[in-house]
């Protein structure tokens, strides 16, 4: 089975204890500590050693998704010394100024591939751009982006291929046209299924998708049916 869970910010914007406290009833296997803005950053990470963390099996941290470039190294000295070494940190790839200051951190950092918005990130060819000054970094891989780029799922497949050896998350969700992380569709699910056979069953599933406590058992259970192999992989004529 599938090891799902959720993103803090998705369950409450900018409020990562009340996020746990609401997920604490879910019995998920994942968890997402999310701060997506600066002025959350020093917050959670100084918490970090306080959070009860111990009924997930896997945890991972969401970088801020834009900040100065005067204030990238001092954050990305923050992150190396104080989230645990076993915790992979997502970051955006368009925030990044000075790749050589992410490069210590290996495969702890999970580049994210990038919704139309962004001017990077969103395809293989744009991502190998990415790796070449990240050589050993690991992919967070959204599906919902790469719907929303390509709702061929042509590219999803195609970057689910390519970088298949540095998969170490998906984030899931349905994204708007205005980039906005919503509960997954019934068409949603429909194109995740096409790809979900190179999605292996072991990786960790972190929904994006904003919904209230009364939604999260059937959010989960929807994304158990959106990555449900019942698909041969898509047709691919690129």
């Amino acid at each position: 089975m599938r090891k799902i869970g959720f993103s803090t910010g998705a369950v409450a914007y900018g409020d990562f204890e009340k996020a746990l406290s609401i997920l604490a009833l879910s019995n998920l296997a994942c968890i997402e500590l999310s701060a997506l803005r600066m002025s959350e950053v020093k917050i959670l990470v100084a918490a970090i050693p306080h959070l009860r963390l111990e009924s997930y099996s896997y945890v991972s941290f969401h970088a801020p998704s834009s900040y100065s470039a005067g204030d990238e190294a001092w954050l990305a000295d923050l992150l190396y010394s104080n989230v645990p070494e076993t915790w992979p940190i997502v970051v955006h790839p368009d925030a990044i100024s000075d790749a050589t200051l992410w490069k210590r951190f290996g495969r702890r950092v999970a580049i994210e591939n990038m919704d139309r918005r962004k001017p990077i990130g969103r395809n293989v060819r744009e991502l190998e751009l990415v790796f070449e000054k990240l050589p050993d970094a690991s992919l967070c891989f959204d599906l919902g982006h790469s719907r929303q780029c390509d709702s061929s799922m042509t590219d999803a497949f195609l970057m689910l291929t390519a970088f298949q050896e540095r998969l170490v998350q998906v984030h899931l969700s349905e994204v708007n046209s205005e980039s906005q992380h919503e509960a997954l569709s019934y068409g949603a699910k429909l194109a995740f299924q096409q790809v979900a056979s190179l999605i292996p069953d072991e990786l960790p599933i972190i929904l994006e998708s904003r919904v209230n406590f009364e939604h999260i058992a059937g959010e989960v259970e929807i994304a158990r049916e959106a990555l449900f192999k019942i698909h041969a992989d898509i047709h691919c004529y690129a």
